[in-house]
């Protein structure tokens, strides 16, 4: 019997070439984005709605039976980041404004955002994936009866540490309530703490949350750089 050896890992490593800076992941990303950035601007709002009706159909499908299912329990999870160099009110202004009026920031700081907008009553209109799957969602009930849980959820932390927090219920457009949002920020001495919580219904697989977790980083830590890239 002989024994079976483990191939070793290929690796590839850039010697020359590229005089600017960077790794080829980063060289990758560039591309990537700007590729993104040319379908999102030649295909538009309703172009990206066309192209995907069927996933968000499919996607919508499995929140509202994932919600009725888990009757009206929540898993939750938490991703914390550290900031240095700029504080929470200065990233809040930023997201404010982009929140208001500037939609191509909102979508920029993520692969898998297709539409991110403001409607009449006043809540927002969120396309993107949760997990695996595009779904169209809303935020919003901020300062209503119907954010009672967030001043009883165990995530929420300390008023004097973290006193700029934001909590959402995620609906669907016939009102059933498909997710929750709580985010949370505090100044340090050198920058500011962002702890941003997102609540599942308890029936979605685990991989769901694990995954909305990873989404929380990407987006968030991109639109802290476009706040740092704005106000130099």
């Amino acid at each position: 019997m002989t024994d079976a050896k483990t191939p070793q890992p290929v690796t590839v490593a850039l010697t020359s070439g590229p005089t600017g800076p960077g790794s080829i992941d980063d060289f990758e990303l560039f591309y990537a984005r700007r590729a993104l950035h040319r379908f999102r601007t030649r295909l538009g709002r309703q172009g990206l709605l066309d192209l995907l009706a069927a996933d968000i159909e499919e996607g919508n499908a499995f929140l509202r039976d994932s919600a009725l299912a888990s009757d009206g329990s929540f898993t939750s999870g938490t991703t914390v980041l550290t900031t240095q160099g700029l504080t929470a009110s200065e990233f809040l202004a930023w997201m404010d404004k982009a929140f208001a009026a500037d939609e191509n920031e909102l979508l920029a700081a993520h692969p898998e955002h297709y539409v991110m907008a403001p409607e009449a009553d006043g809540s927002f209109n969120v396309v993107e994936n949760i997990g695996p799957h595009v779904c169209s969602f809303f935020m919003g009930g901020w300062g209503t009866e119907a954010m009672a849980w967030a001043t009883e959820a165990k995530e929420l932390l300390p008023e004097s540490e973290f006193p700029h927090k934001m909590s959402s219920n995620l609906f669907l457009a016939d009102g059933t309530v498909v997710g929750r949002a709580l985010t949370q920020f505090g100044d340090t001495a050198d920058g500011f703490t962002a702890s941003l919580t997102v609540y599942v219904p308890t029936s979605c697989p685990g991989d769901v949350l694990e995954h909305h977790l990873r989404h929380y980083a990407v987006e968030f830590r991109n639109w802290i750089l476009a706040a740092a890239a704005a106000r130099a």
